[in-house]
């Protein structure tokens, strides 16, 4: 049910690679937002239907923005990310690619133009790659450190479907993710993502899991490229379509686990399609793939 406040809204549906969004614009960063609000709107059956919703906000009109400001003065917006039950996300790989194409449309940045963009996890810069968009994702780390690479895992996850419980190996990017590998896409249909995925010792602020097979590695214009498979289960929303900080963060535990020498070049195929992801300076990673605009709807 819309609230009086939120009555006579504009958003817009958009999504990258099936990984859906509502966005609205709200410059001084007047609208507020509770989590019911957002569960609200973002449910499939009584709402409009999303995995999340991103508000664009002036980085100037946020605490948070503060940060970003002083990181990069040129981050005029901050993406206000929101999971699909109301929860504050630090990022989203998919988000920020459709938040960027929805800034283009409605005349808030220059269309085709690299764009510096505020986030809780810091500034994020996005480009045009032909008809898709690069994203710098920035560091990422492994909490386990050393030892868990060395192992190849640092925590047990089960998972309804599977028998027993599966090695993971934690990857931050900067959300929070538990990669597990399977043997074949046999194991990787058979699991049932709908229950919660139990994950031992438990993450102090939750974590994405991502299930992956990988499928090689080939030459493409004369540079190993890497190709996983992978179903994920985000906090706060259950299984999607798609996460975009989760491609990267399948491909850096297929890359830990293949050891020297593995590509820095990945492709990740996703029920909604594929992204690729690159390793750039030993601990920065970049996403490019799709965004796409819907449609645009009014709150009643």
């Amino acid at each position: 049910m819309t609230t009086p406040a939120l009555r006579g809204l504009r958003l817009t549906k958009g999504h990258g690679t099936e990984n859906d969004f509502l966005l609205l614009t709200d410059p001084d960063g007047a609208l507020v937002l509770d989590a019911a609000d957002v569960a609200g709107l973002c449910d499939r059956r009584a709402g409009i239907g999303a995995d999340g919703l991103i508000r664009a906000v002036r980085s100037r009109a946020l605490p948070e923005g503060v940060d970003v400001l002083a990181e990069d003065s040129t981050a005029e917006w901050f993406m206000d990310y929101r999971n699909a039950d109301g929860s504050v996300a630090e990022m989203c790989g998919n988000g920020i690619r459709v938040f960027v194409a929805y800034l283009e449309r409605e005349g808030l940045v220059e269309p085709g133009a690299a764009v510096a963009v505020g986030t809780r996890s810091g500034v994020r810069r996005v480009w045009r790659t032909g008809e898709e968009y690069t994203v710098d994702m920035g560091p990422w780390r492994m909490p386990g450190g050393a030892a868990a690479i060395d192992q190849g895992y640092d925590v047990a996850v089960v998972v309804a479907g599977l028998a027993g419980a599966r090695a993971g190996l934690r990857v931050d990017v900067p959300n929070p993710h538990t990669v597990v590998a399977l043997p074949d896409v046999a194991e990787l249909d058979a699991a049932d993502l709908g229950p919660a995925v139990v994950v031992e010792p438990v993450p102090p602020a939750g974590t994405n899991v991502e299930l992956v097979v990988p499928l090689g590695e080939e030459v493409l214009d004369g540079e190993a490229v890497g190709t996983v498979r992978m179903r994920v289960q985000e906090r706060g929303v259950g299984e999607t379509r798609s996460c975009g900080t989760g491609t990267c963060a399948a491909a850096l535990a297929v890359r830990a686990w293949a050891g020297r020498g593995a590509p820095d070049a990945w492709r990740v195929l996703v029920p909604g399609g594929e992204v690729r992801v690159r390793v750039v300076d030993g601990d920065r990673v970049e996403l490019t793939g799709p965004a796409v605009l819907v449609a645009d709807v009014s709150l009643r």
